[in-house]
């Protein structure tokens, strides 16, 4: 995984989670896979395979596909409903609730719920005793154990039970021995069951998985198609500018492809800041500037989180040009400033450490003035 796709993951999730997603519009560029999807499920003697796997990086809206497909799936009026659930249907009024009896999801996190309990779970966190705590509750939330996968034996070989789906999101952070239990259901599939893993970064799958699913061909998507969505989504506008085709497509080349990320990307607070963190390095390293009066500046204008998404943003293109490659961000005067100094690759790498550091450093409460003050000073020396 390159630095910009671990920074756009990082930075965006594909859609909200809410019971809305079941009955969103499709993506525009998902129309022929879910055509042939559900040809072939409405065309008798016909059937999806046992096991999918919608994977790839977040943005190109794989967990809005695959919640789509569950709910149309499940839904009792699908036969005269071929683009989508009906959304009003018993199945489809349990989805909403959470209550489907043959839906189930590991881990509970990521399960599609009501706005009010979206609402509820999000004060929950907010209200854990501090960051580092509600972090590793965070991450044990989205582990797959053993004991997950066999507590599903029950509802995948209880027989005559209709349909019945099993939803395994973040599929890569099942333990080995998860895996290693789903082996058997993936090895010995029954009728009317289907698993769908949704997975960001699938080269952690075991290779034994992987071979035993199939792939949902999620990641092609026509740039045409990505550009014109990019467009409608942003209005034209990035930050209440006017944009042109070029600088969607440079939106969309940032975010490795992927559309969602592209608009996540664009609505972050930081993007129109590129050029003005360019001309604070300049003046740090030029000394024209004290490290102490960009990071007070700096802390009135993004978190530090936020100030960290910018900034490795900025240096893995300033590490393409120092490697004479063209600079990604054509709006900026990123190569100009750099003809007549470029910082050294162990510069480079030992500020990109610094930066994951911090990030570690702020799950630990360390304060965000200290944080700024220490990456400024090491900014100015890069």
């Amino acid at each position: 995984m390159s630095k910009i796709t671990k920074m756009t993951t990082e930075m965006t999730s594909a859609l909200p989670l809410t019971d809305n997603i079941y009955f969103a519009p499709l993506l525009p560029w998902q129309n022929e896979l879910w055509s042939q999807l559900t040809k072939r499920v409405l065309m008798p003697q016909q059937s999806l395979p046992h096991a999918l796997l919608a994977a790839g990086m977040q943005g190109m809206g794989k967990r809005a596909f695959v919640w789509r497909l569950v709910a149309w799936l499940l839904c009792r009026e699908r036969d005269s409903h071929p683009l989508g659930a009906c959304g009003i249907c018993e199945s489809c009024q349990w989805l909403r609730s959470g209550t489907h009896p043959s839906l189930q999801v590991l881990p509970m996190i990521g399960m599609p719920v009501s706005a009010d309990h979206a609402d509820a779970k999000e004060a929950a966190t907010s209200s854990a005793k501090d960051k580092k705590s509600a972090k590793a509750a965070s991450n044990a939330a989205l582990k797959i154990k053993v004991d997950d996968i066999r507590a599903l034996q029950p509802f995948i070989y209880q027989g005559g039970q209709g349909m019945r789906i099993c939803v395994l999101d973040y599929a890569e952070q099942m333990t080995v021995a998860a895996a290693n239990a789903l082996l058997k259901t993936l090895e010995e599939p029954q009728a009317q069951v289907h698993l769908f893993l949704i997975s960001d970064t699938p080269a952690q799958l075991l290779p034994t998985i992987k071979s035993r699913v199939q792939q949902l061909a999620l990641q092609t998507i026509d740039p045409a198609v990505a550009v014109d969505y990019v467009t409608q989504a942003l209005g034209s506008t990035v930050n209440r500018e006017a944009v042109g085709t070029a600088a969607i497509e440079q939106l969309i080349q940032l975010a490795n492809g992927a559309p969602l990320a592209a608009v996540a990307l664009a609505q972050a607070p930081w993007y129109n800041k590129r050029a003005l963190w360019l001309t604070t390095w300049q003046a740090l390293r030029s000394g024209k500037r004290s490290s102490i009066a960009a990071s007070d500046y700096w802390q009135t204008q993004l978190s530090i989180s936020e100030f960290i998404q910018l900034s490795e943003l900025m240096l893995v293109d300033i590490r393409r040009v120092c490697l004479g490659l063209d600079a990604l961000q054509k709006d900026i005067e990123l190569s100009a400033s750099l003809k007549n100094y470029q910082p050294m690759e162990d510069g480079l790498e030992a500020f990109i450490n610094s930066l994951q550091e911090t990030k570690i450093a702020l799950q630990q409460n360390v304060q965000e003035k200290f944080a700024y003050d220490k990456l400024m000073q090491e900014l100015a020396y890069l």
